[in-house]
């Protein structure tokens, strides 16, 4: 089955964490994390809507710069979504800039950038190029989660990183595919009719809505769903979560979250000998990462934010990251 969205990591494992979701169709993605965006093409760069920041150490932050800077002489909006404090990091950023060459006649790019809590959305604040970047009061008015799309959502939880620390799921509402074979026997062509059957399937339309996929023929949803020229199937889940303290309640929070994914992307980011400086750190061992990816039956896993002080050693990484997983190490 083809997916809604592809998920790719930015950079290598030891490097500032960003994790791409590139939508398989239409011209949009999602960044989790703004670390080094270097690796990302402008054309990459422009498709992204949203990003969603765990938090605003230097490494999973710093990638601002770039999206800035490539978005600057576009006519587009951008939300950065994070935990408290977000907005005014942002205000921040922009205000280390001179803009006096921006003005009313400038492409119209948009920042929207919102502070979330578990709660909602606590602080909100929209930077428009047009006028140099000022900070004006702007509403978030979405639901308590992150995002929710009519295809996706982007839920959230907090964990404890010494700081308030986000991690994020991704989830596609229902997985609508296409079999192309029955499109074919049928006598339907692809295009756009397609995409608009798919979006009202995942709205829950009434079963005789109707489209008209050639000239002078319409054909039912319904009729689209007994041919099985589209089948429905469980909505693709993907989760991230990095910068955690390996404590209870981090991981009970963060095995619910990432319950049955089908992708967990987590740090692990220190070998078990060296649990005592990551338990100093707030971070994860690798088999500490591997054993919540078990405890939560996520599908597959990924390691990621690997710590610089084993460049060489990745294997070992490895392999403890997948000991923990498979249950055959249990970290104490």
């Amino acid at each position: 089955m083809t997916l809604l969205v592809q998920p790719r990591r930015v950079n290598e494992p030891f490097s500032e964490l960003a994790l791409l979701l590139d939508f398989c169709f239409g011209d949009k993605a999602i960044l989790f994390d703004l670390g080094d965006l270097s690796a990302l093409s402008p054309r990459e760069i422009l498709r992204v809507s949203h990003v969603f920041v765990s938090h605003m150490h230097m490494d999973h932050f710093s990638g601002f710069d770039r999206l800035l800077g490539v978005s600057l002489y576009r006519e587009k909006q951008v939300h950065i979504i994070g935990p408290p404090g977000l907005a005014a990091a942002v205000e921040a950023k922009l205000r280390a800039y001179t803009w006096n060459l921006l003005n009313e006649g400038s492409h119209d790019f948009t920042i929207f950038a919102s502070d979330w809590t578990e709660e909602g959305f606590a602080t909100a604040a929209a930077f428009r190029a047009r006028r140099a970047f000022e900070r004006e009061g702007w509403r978030n008015t979405s639901t308590r989660i992150p995002l929710d799309d009519p295809e996706f959502s982007v839920e959230a939880v907090t964990l404890d990183h010494g700081i308030p620390c986000l991690a994020f799921a991704f989830q596609e509402k229902l997985r609508v595919n296409v079999h192309r074979s029955r499109l074919d026997e049928l006598g339907f062509p692809v295009g756009l009719w397609l995409t608009n059957a798919k979006r009202a399937v995942r709205r829950g339309a009434d079963a005789a809505t109707e489209f008209t996929p050639n000239a002078g023929r319409k054909v039912t949803l319904g009729e689209l769903l007994r041919d099985r020229a589209m089948v429905c199937g469980h909505g693709q889940r993907i989760v991230y979560a990095t910068d955690l303290a390996f404590h209870p309640e981090n991981v009970t929070r963060l095995s619910n979250l990432a319950r049955c994914a089908d992708r967990l992307f987590i740090e692990a980011g220190f070998l078990e000998a060296d649990r005592n400086l990551a338990a100093v750190k707030k971070h994860l061992t690798a088999a500490q990462a591997g054993a919540i990816a078990r405890q939560a039956g996520a599908i597959s896993a990924y390691p990621m934010h690997l710590s610089p002080r084993y460049l060489g050693r990745q294997d070992e990484l490895r392999v403890e990251f997948e000991a923990g997983f498979l249950g055959g190490f249990e970290s104490k």
